[in-house]
């Protein structure tokens, strides 16, 4: 039988804080078509880190498993934010091909459509949404983006053949950007395993971190927090500090966001 990833596999041992500042809605698909045994591993450690950084800093969560349908992703902008985790590569008719990708893994477009319809309502609801790695691809396609199908040249970006898929990568944080002052440095080394990457940026997107080849691992909207990096700061074989800092910068306009009544608070004033 194939490994999954349980609930259970994923939930941190902290306690959810009393007072919390903000709470959040994590879309992640713990499952997905052609999951490996070190997916499985991976996910359950990225997904726990996520949470817990979370919990850290005094925000609460409920996560949104996209391995089944969701009943209401538009239910997504009546939290204070949204963070999407990674996952497999998104199906290429949501940004225009129609080719199947040889290279293609773990696709399935029925949880991209519900993503998609969480950005949506997140954005539409003005709530601060932050993508990593699967979830950053999803922030640029959900504007009109497209994906770089297979990085040919991938030595940057993950492991060889029989080695480990994750990396230590130098990243290029672009200055003036918001990722350059939550990050407050020029260059990160970032964990990453990935073989796409987001290639023409989306509507009202700018590029705010390269890899040295070129490639792009961070897109934001300078207009609003709408963030996502390519790399994975969940992982805690990467720096400690700059995952703090990206959650901390998310958590932060959460709870400014949460200072703002949501629908069902205005429409009981009425």
């Amino acid at each position: 039988m194939t490994a999954r990833v349980r609930l259970a596999d994923v939930l941190p041992v902290l306690p959810a804080p009393q007072t919390p500042r903000a709470h959040v809605c994590v879309l992640a698909s713990l499952n997905f078509p052609g999951i490996t045994p070190e997916d499985v591993g991976l996910i359950r450690r990225f997904t726990r880190l996520a949470l817990t950084t979370l919990i850290e800093l005094g925000a609460t969560f409920e996560l949104w498993d996209t391995t089944e349908a969701l009943d209401n992703p538009s239910g997504a902008g009546e939290f204070d934010g949204l963070l999407l985790l990674g996952g497999g590569d998104i199906d290429g008719s949501c940004y225009g091909v129609s080719t199947p990708n040889p290279a293609g893994y773990g696709i399935d477009a029925r949880a991209d459509h519900d993503a998609f319809a969480a950005i949506e309502a997140a954005e539409a609801a003005d709530r601060p949404i932050f993508g990593i790695c699967r979830g950053s691809q999803l922030l640029n396609v959900a504007r009109g983006g497209t994906i770089v199908p297979d990085i040919v040249d991938y030595a940057l970006h993950h492991g060889r053949p029989g080695e480990p898929t994750f990396v230590d990568e130098p990243i290029d944080i672009v200055p003036g950007t918001r990722l350059a002052s939550i990050l407050g440095a020029d260059r990160v080394i970032g964990r990453s395993g990935h073989h796409q990457a987001v290639d023409r940026v989306g509507t009202g997107l700018v590029v705010a971190a390269r890899a040295l080849d070129g490639i792009v691992e961070g897109i934001e909207d300078p207009g609003r927090f709408y963030l996502g990096v390519q790399w994975h700061p969940e992982d805690e074989d990467g720096p400690a500090a700059d995952r703090q800092h990206l959650f901390g910068a998310f958590v932060d306009a959460a709870a400014r966001s949460s200072r703002v009544p949501h629908p069902a608070e205005l429409h009981s004033r009425l």
